[in-house]
């Protein structure tokens, strides 16, 4: 039988983002950030001539928006997540591993990988919003487009760049 190793005694900071009792400082951090930009997106792209007002446009998108935004957040975690646990059974470098999990600038192609994982959350952000949230509030569509692009952009999972060497060291 072959040894089983452990190298993540410690997670990475992305990681702990999802477990108690941070996941409760992350869920209202996500709906804070969200409401601002969901509130800016209203007037920055005049949805006033659009909408009834704010009050009525915020309740009926920022639900969607946070829980939509936690999800896709969820699932580029998991591209990371999978990707550390089973980085040594598939043949990946340590270094690029540790990368991953601690300090994403040191080593180039865990920096691609983060951004790959970032990138793939945004994009269910940007589908989430204009495809379900914003479909009914938001009938023209370039403004449509527009408005989840931003909170897609703004709101992508910007700490999975954060080296964890940061917190642990």
């Amino acid at each position: 039988m072959k040894p089983l190793k452990v190298y993540n005694v410690i997670f990475p900071i992305w990681f702990l983002l999802f477990f108690p009792p941070v996941i409760f400082l992350t869920l209202i951090g996500n709906f804070l950030i969200d409401s601002l930009v969901v509130i800016a997106c209203f007037f920055i792209f005049k949805l006033a001539n659009e909408q009834k007002n704010l009050k009525e446009f915020y309740k009926g998108s920022i639900v969607k928006v946070w829980l939509f935004g936690f999800l896709a957040d969820i699932i580029g975690a998991a591209i990371l997540f999978i990707v550390g646990i089973l980085g040594d059974s598939l043949g990946l470098p340590r270094d690029l591993i540790s990368g991953i999990n601690y300090d994403p600038f040191s080593n180039a192609m865990a920096v691609i990988l983060i951004i790959f994982a970032m990138l793939v959350a945004a994009a269910l952000i940007f589908i989430f919003n204009y495809k379900v949230t914003f479909k009914e509030q938001i009938k023209e569509k370039s403004v449509r487009l527009k408005v989840a692009i931003t909170i897609a952009i703004v709101t992508m999972p910007w700490t999975f760049l954060l080296p964890t060497k940061w917190f642990y060291y």
